[in-house]
């Protein structure tokens, strides 16, 4: 693959796996993408509607009310503390949802030549950023001490697809790896609400990161925490003189969070009673169809955080997902995410109710 051409998009290859699914009588339990379908609670939609006299350019720094509404959730809810939000140099800004900044940080950071480290399975658009701006990958899950020329790393915890959490200890040994090389270590923990079996720690909390930001970056998003992925909201913390080139070099291209989906962060970031609801519906149907595909001969492996059930039957990846087809339940191959994956399949909880219901049905009948 040269440097410049992207990946085929990994979704269109499930096509035949859905229309398989969709020949069950009882209809298609989708469990392949990870996309809410739960309302998008009222808080949200209340403060989204009372910003919507938006008629200027909303600002690439984001709103007073936003970036401290930010803070205080870091320190509330991950116990973080961030240098001054409202700062000259910004320690929080926001981003248009997680996926476009993850897919632009090596091109904002401005890096040219070198690798980029990521997880042994990852969420793809880890690799498509690096390649979008001309560097290298190599997937480790443990600071490798084989890479010339690392220039950015990045980790995933809890992680997508396999719900793994990386422990205090792991994280300190990035932090420390990335800092004796003056590479930045960036955390993607967008499920960091979501820690089931274990209590997920930011890579910006005192305990990892010590008494600085220094060389790191947290990558955080409402999509997941508050039922909106449509809203496009996320947010971009640490180092200050690392936020500040990345929002320096989105004033330029014009990523700006529109004022209204600015308004409703903020509203989200302060309340946390429809996040705990979330929790316990993700929670709940995370029991029900655990059980199931345990009963139908599935292992689940690391799963203990996220939305999503890394399950095996030590078989290629492509063969389970033909199997639950055959059951009307669409997955996603671990392939998607790496050679390391693949004979594994997700499993996403992001599926109504009823439709859980039913692929557990469908699993233990």
């Amino acid at each position: 693959m040269s440097s410049r051409t992207l990946p085929d998009f990994p979704w269109d290859s499930l096509r035949p796996a859905r229309a398989r699914a969709a020949q069950h009588p009882g209809g298609v339990v989708d469990l392949s993408i990870g996309t809410p379908v739960d309302p998008t609670p009222d808080v949200l939609r209340t403060a989204l509607a009372a910003g919507s006299d938006a008629p200027g350019y909303p600002t690439a720094l984001g709103t007073t009310d936003l970036r401290l509404a930010a803070a205080n959730w870091l320190q509330r809810r991950l116990g973080v503390t961030v240098a001054d939000p409202l700062g000259d140099t910004p320690s929080v800004i926001p981003t248009v949802g997680s996926k476009e900044l993850v897919a632009l940080l090596p091109t904002l950071l401005g890096l040219q030549g070198g690798t980029v480290v990521i997880p042994e399975v990852a969420y793809p658009t880890y690799e498509v950023g690096a390649v979008v701006a001309g560097l290298r990958v190599l997937r480790s899950d443990v600071p490798p001490e084989d890479v010339a020329d690392p220039v950015l790393v990045w980790l995933n915890s809890p992680g997508n697809p396999h719900g793994r959490v990386l422990t205090p200890d792991e994280l300190r040994a990035w932090v420390a790896w990335g800092r004796a090389r003056g590479v930045p270590v960036v955390a993607d923990e967008c499920y960091v609400e979501l820690g089931w079996d274990v209590v997920p720690t930011s890579v910006l909390h005192p305990a990892v990161a010590g008494g600085s930001h220094e060389g790191l970056l947290a990558v955080h998003s409402l999509s997941k925490q508050s039922t909106a992925a449509g809203y496009r909201a996320g947010l971009l913390s640490g180092d200050p003189a690392l936020v500040t080139r990345v929002w320096e070099a989105r004033r330029h291209l014009g990523l700006l969070v529109p004022g209204p989906v600015q308004a409703a962060a903020a509203a989200a970031l302060g309340d946390d009673a429809h996040v705990e609801l979330a929790r316990s519906r993700y929670g709940a149907r995370r029991e029900r169809l655990r059980a199931a595909v345990e009963a139908w001969g599935g292992r689940i492996e690391h799963s203990e955080a996220g939305l999503y059930l890394w399950t095996t039957r030590d078989e290629d990846c492509w063969t389970t997902v033909d199997r639950l087809a055959d059951l009307g339940i669409v997955v996603a191959p671990g392939s998607f995410y790496g050679p390391a994956g693949q004979r594994h399949v997700r499993m996403a909880l992001t599926a109504t109710d009823e439709r859980v219901d039913a692929a557990v049905q469908r699993l233990t009948a």
